[in-house]
């Protein structure tokens, strides 16, 4: 099934993001911060994510991204490339990354690798990657003078930045693969990938949007391990944004009834009473998505959508939604012997998916 769907802007409140550290700017390292962060000085504040790598399926970097969207001013680190070795992975920043940002109001800092270690475990891989630091702050710095949207500093530091930026990734690995031994991918392919951004911006995003695309097909195709759903009814749903931007995402079930169609995102575990709170807000990242989508299609048909995060565990006995009143909750909870965290996760989930349309359900699976 391909849903097709357009996207004009973000109206969302979010509830479950975690307390920030703060950090002075000047003691502010990139290497060493937590995951999300405040850095500030006398003249600015930041919430700060950064991705360990530019493939958004790998170290839940959504869950990181949704954790600064209630500051007001929001930057992610972002390597472009970064590649383990010949013997592990090579990944590459895609375009529809950037516009996702964009669309939500995130600063991008275009990040490289300088330095890393040799994994013993391989021959040929290296591990213990560190940004440079010194780029990282001259950006931040940057962004406290620029005036602009988050959108037109993104698609800035696209054209201006991104070329120089791939020749010092492929200064500093080479220098890496020099300095612990070990032999990367051939440059051959940042070459192709550089190529490609030379041509022009355009081309970029066709470039991106066939790379996200293969990867769409290849998830269509692959049932998760953490996922449990009573259908393996999977869909691809094209996301279209006043940028241009094109985001391909699967679904991972969906449900019609009439013209209202569910789209549903699946977490689970079977391991404890509920998924990680890191896979809950990888989800919910889908669901500031899903609740602001415009003109759902499916072929010439339009819905009515009704997103919906689905949670189960196959330690739970019975279930329960968001919909659900105070006692139905309260018997939810000693019917499945909760402890006080999950119980108190589960309200501020049913607060923030009333507080922006959609529906929680939690159940065994």
């Amino acid at each position: 099934m391909q849903i097709n769907a357009t996207i004009t802007g973000i109206e969302y409140k979010p509830l479950l993001v975690n307390e920030l550290e703060n950090i002075e700017f000047q003691n502010f390292d990139i290497n060493t911060c937590p995951t999300s962060c405040v850095v500030f000085d006398k003249n600015m504040k930041f919430a700060i994510s950064k991705w360990v790598s530019p493939k958004r399926t790998r170290s839940y970097p959504y869950e990181r991204v949704y954790n600064t969207l209630g500051s007001s001013k929001k930057i992610t680190i972002i390597p472009i490339i970064k590649d383990e070795g010949l013997d592990g992975d090579r990944d590459f920043i895609q375009w529809d990354t950037l516009s996702l940002m964009s669309l939500l109001d995130v600063y991008v800092i275009l990040a490289y690798y300088y330095n890393a270690e040799k994994n013993t475990n391989y021959d040929n891989k290296i591990t213990n990657q560190l940004f440079n630091n010194e780029n990282v702050l001259n950006k931040i710095q940057e962004i406290s003078t620029y005036h602009s949207s988050a959108l037109h500093w993104n698609l800035k530091e696209l054209k201006e930045n991104f070329v120089p930026l791939i020749l010092k990734v492929k200064e500093n690995y080479h220098k890496i693969s020099q300095m612990v031994n070990v032999q990367m991918h051939s440059e051959k392919g940042i070459e192709t990938f550089q190529e490609k951004i030379n041509e022009n911006l355009n081309a970029f995003m066709v470039f991106s949007r066939q790379k996200a695309k293969e990867a769409q097909n290849r998830e269509f195709v692959t049932q998760q391990p953490k996922e449990s759903l009573q259908t393996l009814t999977k869909a691809k749903i094209t996301i279209t944004n006043y940028l241009g931007g094109q985001y391909f995402f699967t679904v991972d079930e969906v449900e019609i009834d009439n013209l209202e169609l569910k789209l549903i995102e699946a977490k689970h575990s079977s391991s404890s009473s509920l998924p990680s709170i890191n896979d809950i807000k990888d989800g919910l990242l889908k669901m500031i998505l899903y609740t602001n989508l415009k003109e759902v299609q499916i072929k010439d048909q339009q819905y009515e959508i009704k997103p919906v995060l689905l949670l189960t565990s196959t330690k739970l006995k019975t279930e329960i939604d968001s919909y659900a009143n105070s006692q139905e909750i309260e018997s939810f909870y000693k019917n499945n012997n909760l402890n006080a965290k999950n119980n108190n996760l589960i309200k501020a989930l049913f607060k923030e998916a009333k507080a922006n349309n959609f529906l929680v359900s939690i159940r065994n699976g």
